[in-house]
């Protein structure tokens, strides 16, 4: 059938290296289309193993931040706001929430476990905590409201301005932006709980360094965005004048 010699039915064995070759050859040209699928079927792999990224330790911090949030607004609300015991939890949930904050960032930097939903979700989280403490403290009468409007103020407005000039490039955390962000955790927290004499006298003081703090590293991430800014559009100009010439 196939003109083989009989003489030749000998070297059939080896004929079918060469054969089995073939085979493998006409595979590997039919899978051209199989090469695709398989790097198609990789690229949802890798996309299958980034989505599961997200549910890592620093990202489960941050949810966990999240959660707490409501849970501590009714903790602060509970029995009209004014029973120690309630806020004495209240302070709890809020503790655990700013401790949370200080690892979930240092976490996601050390073990590579920076996504995309830590980048919206984290600053979200550390938004909400503090301004449900804010307001909550200034609707029970506690904390003039100014103090909380210039923090929340502050805090949204800087945010905002990081989205507008992200496209010159980051504006990095500062040590004076890190010292803020302490000291509204503990002013914040000495008023949830309900402190009276010298420990009350010292909360308004740590409050005022705060909101100090606050105005303070504001102006200067806004001094820092205008430079930015500046910085990119003379890039920018270079980079096309050098382009056309």
């Amino acid at each position: 059938m196939t003109g083989v010699p009989a003489s030749a039915a000998g070297g059939s064995a080896k004929a079918k290296g060469p054969v089995t070759s073939a085979a493998s050859v006409s595979g590997g040209d039919s899978g051209a289309p199989g090469g695709a699928k398989s790097a198609r079927g990789g690229k949802l792999a890798a996309a299958a193993v980034d989505q599961a990224s997200v549910w890592n330790i620093a990202n489960l911090l941050t949810m966990l931040r999240l959660v707490l949030v409501p849970g501590f607004v009714a903790l602060m609300l509970a029995d009209g706001g004014y029973d120690p015991a309630w806020r004495s939890l209240a302070w709890a949930a809020f503790a655990i929430a700013m401790i949370t904050d200080l690892f979930d960032g240092h976490l996601a930097r050390t073990y590579n476990l920076v996504t995309d939903f830590g980048k919206i979700a984290d600053p979200i989280a550390d938004k909400a905590i503090m301004g449900a403490a804010l307001i909550c403290l200034s609707a029970l009468g506690d904390l003039p409201w100014w103090v909380t409007i210039v923090i929340l103020g502050r805090e949204l407005g800087i945010t905002l301005l990081r989205f507008i000039v992200i496209r010159y490039g980051v504006i990095p955390a500062s040590r004076g932006g890190k010292l803020k962000t302490l000291t509204q955790g503990v002013a914040v927290g000495m008023y949830v709980l309900a402190l009276t004499g010298w420990l009350a006298t010292l909360r308004w003081w740590v409050m005022a360094a705060a909101v100090v703090l606050t105005v303070v590293t504001g102006l200067d991430y806004v001094r820092q965005a205008i430079v930015l800014r500046r910085q990119g559009i003379a890039e920018r100009k270079a980079a096309s004048e050098e382009a056309d010439a």
